[in-house]
């Protein structure tokens, strides 16, 4: 599973450490993502989705169905990308 959110598509970024002599070497700023189960209320089933905390408050702000439709139009979510939970 890749480090992107789902919902914002953010990633991880790419930059310097930087030392106190101004010595600089790389490393990477990753995205605080976890994986969380939402009951999508449209379809009727759990759904599982790996989203970042800006991905859970823009579905917390638009609710899911809009925020599912929106990562969809943008490319950061398709079908496939979806884990349908039988409970």
């Amino acid at each position: 599973m890749s480090k992107i959110c789902q919902i914002t598509g953010k990633k991880a970024m790419v930059g310097n450490n930087v030392s106190h002599s101004k010595r600089r070497t790389k490393r990477k700023f990753n995205v605080n993502l976890f994986t969380k189960k939402f009951y999508w209320v449209e379809q009727g089933v759990w759904i599982s989705l790996t989203i970042s905390a800006a991905g859970l408050r823009t579905i917390n702000k638009l609710g899911l169905n809009a925020a599912m439709e929106q990562a969809a139009e943008k490319g950061y979510l398709t079908g496939n990308d979806i884990k349908f939970l039988a409970l």
